[in-house]
């Protein structure tokens, strides 16, 4: 049964509430201090009712759900925070541009707050994301994704956040080595020469062009479809993407390099709009971001690096031709592709970047974890 506060008398409402008695000659307006105890109440359930928040996160991808990372790396990821936060955050992801868009338009869609989060390519957006494109230049990368996205994480946060301001970066990583998978064989650089070949950034394409291909800008979403109409001679992805696109079945041919570093590799971001991350509590917050950062920039990483060896596999076991160009041979492509490297130095200087120092700290970084 409740009783009023004034059956309980003034004394025992401060020894509940721990509030100092006033001085006995002094008369205790009872009216105020139930006033006090209401807003103590409600400040109490405020507190109880945040703890107790649920929070719904969509995050949107480009890949099919089948997708390396989608599948092994961002679905297990999505568990272990729901997990961590004993059922409070939830995230939901759409794979294949389900909520609607293209994959250029991921990155304005977790800023402006129509998804939470987005795993996409900063190179889908030419030239929005210049100091980050470093890693994406030719023979600039290690063979493992694993170690070159450590060198990136450390890269974009001493010299590329304000590229990424806008968002909250849960994740910055590559994919493993990229190569080229064509119809007819690329054996060297001349056989190249004038095939139509899909490339997924701006980077890559005027790589491509160096080399004497003609380059074909479109989502690796729309490979299969280019590769069956003819509307592609061959792409460029990793191994990692092969399976999922079925690429082993159209193009039959492999050209891979001799040496320690990639052709090329493209970076990834995963961002989360700033408002949805900011509103989440403060012990939601740590969650996030107890599963963000470098390690598991690292993780996403490694899961390409693991999805190679499964393409490569995969694809041999079909019997289609993979060919290794041998070190003079790479030597001749190193040299006709390090046009890009300039192009990229000479476009930071008319940006006022010193893109020389960049690119000399982004080597540095790639070599130290490269050992």
């Amino acid at each position: 049964m409740t009783r009023d506060l004034d059956e309980v008398g003034s004394t025992n409402v401060h020894r509940l509430f721990r509030i100092p008695l006033q001085p006995q000659t002094q008369e205790t307006d009872m009216n105020t201090w139930k006033t006090k105890i209401a807003a103590l109440a409600l400040a109490v359930s405020a507190s109880v009712a945040a703890h107790a928040q649920e929070v719904t996160l969509r995050l949107h991808q480009f890949l099919p759900p089948q997708g390396n990372v989608p599948a092994k790396a961002l679905v297990p990821w999505a568990k272990r925070i729901e997990e961590q936060s004993k059922g409070r955050i939830k995230i939901q992801i759409y794979s294949s541009m389900q909520l609607g868009g293209t994959p250029a338009q991921l990155y304005d869609q977790a800023r402006d707050g129509v998804v939470d989060m987005a795993w996409t390519l900063p190179g889908y957006t030419p030239g929005r994301f210049p100091k980050s494109e470093v890693f994406e230049l030719p023979f600039m990368a290690s063979l493992s994704a694993e170690k070159t996205s450590r060198a990136l994480w450390d890269y974009v946060q001493k010299n590329a956040m304000d590229e990424y301001k806008e968002v909250q970066v849960l994740a910055v990583h590559t994919h493993g080595p990229g190569l080229f998978h064509t119809k007819a064989p690329v054996i060297g650089l001349e056989s190249l020469r004038g095939m139509k070949i899909r490339g997924g950034t701006r980077i890559v394409n005027n790589m491509l062009s160096k080399l004497g291909a003609t380059p074909v800008g479109i989502p690796v979403s729309g490979v299969t479809e280019a590769l069956s109409k003819g509307v592609l001679d061959g792409t460029t992805i990793p191994w990692e993407v092969v399976p999922a696109f079925k690429v082993q079945e159209l193009a039959r041919n492999h050209t891979t390099f001799a040496g320690d570093r990639a052709l090329y590799v493209t970076t990834f971001v995963l961002a989360m709009n700033k408002s949805a991350y900011n509103k989440l509590p403060t012990d939601l917050k740590k969650v996030i971001d107890d599963n963000s950062g470098q390690e598991f920039s690292v993780l996403l990483a490694r899961t390409s690096d693991d999805g190679d060896i499964l393409g490569r596999d995969l694809t041999a076991k079909l019997g289609n031709k993979i060919t290794v160009l041998e070190p003079a041979e790479v030597q001749r492509w190193r040299r006709t592709a390090g046009a890009v490297e300039s192009d990229w130095v000479k476009e930071m200087q008319s940006k006022g970047i010193d893109g020389a120092k960049l690119l000399s700290e982004a080597k540095a970084l790639v070599a130290q974890y490269d050992k």
